[in-house]
């Protein structure tokens, strides 16, 4: 295990604003985790759902994804278990909210660009308001989706910030092992 990195200073939080972080990626994905767009925490770190309280890597390890809970900073060992982290919207921001209608949509063709790529077995958008702006979707509910991006399966996901009220940390888990499962199906 590394060591993690230093807390940001208010400062680096504020200078991490509209930052972008690259994408954890590999050949093989199974599951391709696309976020909304990076916190000011991970824009400021360069980890993907690096703030304290985001329940991503607690809910991955749950589902059983991973074989112990990774931190932020161990981002880079997902690709060896078949797993990615992207985002629909690039640039840093302190909330999803700050993206516009516009935004999401764009980079909802954005990231169909990334997976026809990539090819994932699975892209996991986590966020269903995200995922119903961004793939033009209004009544998406949680789960596998009836859309497909070429051959990658698609499904929407809670949002694993510690600010989505509506999904204690087990009922995320639970969600997430119902994709693991369906994968290893």
């Amino acid at each position: 295990m590394t060591t993690p990195p230093p807390r940001p200073t208010p400062t680096e939080l504020a200078a991490a604003q509209d930052r972008t972080i690259p994408d954890v990626t590999g050949p093989g994905l199974r599951v391709l985790f696309c976020g909304i767009n990076p916190g000011l925490w991970s824009g400021a770190t360069g980890h993907h759902f690096a703030r304290p309280g985001n329940r991503f890597w607690p809910a991955l390890h749950r589902s059983g994804f991973t074989p112990r809970q990774l931190a932020p900073h161990e981002q880079d060992q997902l690709p060896a278990l078949g797993l990615g982290i992207t985002n629909v919207v690039a640039r840093a921001s302190a909330k999803a909210d700050e993206l516009s209608r516009e935004e999401l949509r764009a980079g909802g063709e954005a990231l169909r660009e990334r997976v026809a790529g990539l090819r994932p077995r699975v892209l996991a958008v986590l966020g269903i308001g995200a995922y119903r702006t961004a793939f033009g979707q209004p009544k998406a509910v949680i789960g596998r989706q009836a859309e497909r991006l070429g051959d990658t399966e698609v499904w929407a996901l809670p949002n694993p910030s510690g600010l989505n009220a509506h999904y204690t940390l087990d009922a995320l888990a639970d969600e997430f092992r119902t994709l693991r499962e369906a994968v290893e199906r």
